[in-house]
């Protein structure tokens, strides 16, 4: 048994653990409470653009047009199709797609509990199904917004295409124009036929499931073929809105998975330093009880002694 000057000290340093994680949590909860009012004002604005966006494109002339005359990125007028009917979240085979991209946020630090764990166990499962449907790790163009992914693809042998850690911390306008400028000159140019994302979604303060789903070309599955779609006052021309329309839409798809990610992380964190601060009160009530029992019993002893002394 830990003699009680032992005890004491280890009830010392828990203290001082449960400081550090009692201020860490309030740090990351003050940053989460910013992350969510940015993605909760950005998110409901991109997914009503992307839905006017789809409603548009059921016109099938306005369509047509779009895949005949839109030049998006290409100085030829003519660019791979960046509008299909494709599902959001199948991998392509490499019959189909020749090479894709692979864009995976992350956070540059730990301490987020499980955040950083799930994200990269996902990645090695998205990995490991495109090389069973035919990739090799070269057909792969590695993104990697966060130093722990970044570091994950670099220890599975992948020569990173872009490492952008230091977007993770803090999600600009300016570096997700940058980003997605360049995903989208990079499929329109033929590099990649298909962009994939990967990120953790704040679904909740208790809950952030990593998420995949492609990001070109756009699959514009979010309009409900159901619904009757919404006859629009267009001014000056259908072509000429969408053409305005659709770089937005992408931009702010990338902007929304940022904040949207960052929000992630700092739930992640607080929650996590919630966790070890109840676990360091728990653990100080334990080694106190101990203590007590420790101390309870050399008082004990020592009054047995003062009487077997004074009977003897």
């Amino acid at each position: 048994m830990a003699s009680l000057k032992e005890i004491k000290n280890r009830i010392a340093s828990v203290k001082n653990t449960l400081k550090i994680t009692s201020a860490m949590k309030m740090v990351a909860s003050a940053k989460l409470h910013k992350a969510q009012d940015a993605i909760g004002n950005k998110l409901p604005y991109e997914q009503k653009l992307h839905r006017i966006l789809s409603g548009l494109l059921q016109d099938d002339e306005l369509h047509k047009a779009m895949h005949d005359d839109l030049g998006f990125g290409n100085p030829h007028g003519h660019s791979p199709v960046v509008l299909q009917d494709v599902s959001s979240d199948v991998l392509p085979v490499k019959e189909e797609v020749n090479r894709v991209a692979l864009v995976a946020f992350s956070s540059n630090g730990s301490l987020c509990g499980a955040f950083n764990a799930n994200v990269i166990k996902r990645f090695h499962s998205v990995v490991s199904i495109l090389e069973n449907n035919g990739y090799e790790r070269d057909d792969i163009d590695i993104y990697a917004i966060g130093r722990k992914v970044a570091d994950a693809a670099r220890k599975a042998g992948f020569i990173l295409k872009a490492d952008l850690s230091v977007m993770a911390d803090k999600p600009s306008y300016d570096n997700a124009f940058d980003l997605a400028t360049d995903l989208v000159d990079s499929f329109t140019e033929g590099e990649v036929s298909q962009v994939i994302l990967l990120y953790s979604h704040f679904e909740s303060p208790a809950s952030q499931p990593v998420v995949r789903e492609n990001y070109l070309p756009l699959a514009l599955h979010d309009y409900d073929e159901g619904d009757e779609p919404v006859d629009y006052v267009l001014e000056p021309d259908p072509l000429s809105i969408v053409r305005a329309l659709l770089p937005q839409v992408l931009l702010l798809k990338i902007y929304t998975v940022m904040l949207d990610a960052n929000a992630a992380e700092h739930a992640a964190r607080t929650l996590a330093m919630q966790i070890a601060s109840d676990n360091a009160k728990d653990l100080i009530d334990e080694l106190t009880l101990a203590y007590n029992k420790g101390r309870q019993q050399e008082i004990t002893a020592e009054i047995l002694d003062l009487v077997g002394g004074s009977l003897s």
